[in-house]
């Protein structure tokens, strides 16, 4: 079944439609959150290639390292560090062409170039519980396209009630 949730052909916006069908059918289909972490990491990761795909998760006043695809990582983040903590303060997703320009960014690897963060709200939609980061090995490789449609994806972990 794995093997059939590989898309490799299409735009950038046909590849997340895609995704977006098979990521609303496995979260439908399974409650466990970390279950559906792992899947949905695991799925874009492999659908774009990015350097590095997973999730945060809240626990207390610090982002605890989730689920993930690629190298090591940095296993806390606190509220309001670096591009994670940002997002998490600030309940909104963050697109950052170039992490060398964004004050205070955590390097967990020197491979990392762009970044995107995008907030896991609640079912309520009322309080962020997990961030999703994608790091790129490429400079600017992040756009609206990118931060609308992981919106969307985000949105899949805890529908809203």
């Amino acid at each position: 079944m794995a093997e059939n949730l590989i898309i490799s052909a299409g735009s950038k916006e046909e590849k997340y439609a895609v995704l977006y069908g098979q990521v609303k059918a496995l979260a439908e289909g399974e409650n466990d959150i970390i279950a559906n972490m792992a899947n949905i990491s695991s799925m874009i990761h492999q659908t774009f290639g990015f350097w590095w795909t997973g999730f945060y998760r809240v626990c207390g006043q610090e982002l605890v390292l989730g689920p993930f695809q690629g190298p090591l990582a940095c296993s806390r983040i606190r509220f309001g560090r670096g591009v994670c903590g940002t997002a998490w303060k600030e309940a909104k997703t963050i697109v950052v062409p170039d992490v060398e320009q964004f004050p205070g960014h955590i390097a967990c690897s020197s491979a990392s170039r762009s970044e995107i963060v995008v907030p896991v709200f609640n079912e309520c939609n009322t309080e962020v519980v997990a961030v999703l980061d994608i790091d790129s090995a490429e400079l600017d490789t992040f756009d609206q396209t990118d931060k609308e449609w992981l919106e969307k994806i985000a949105r899949l972990l805890y529908p809203i009630r």
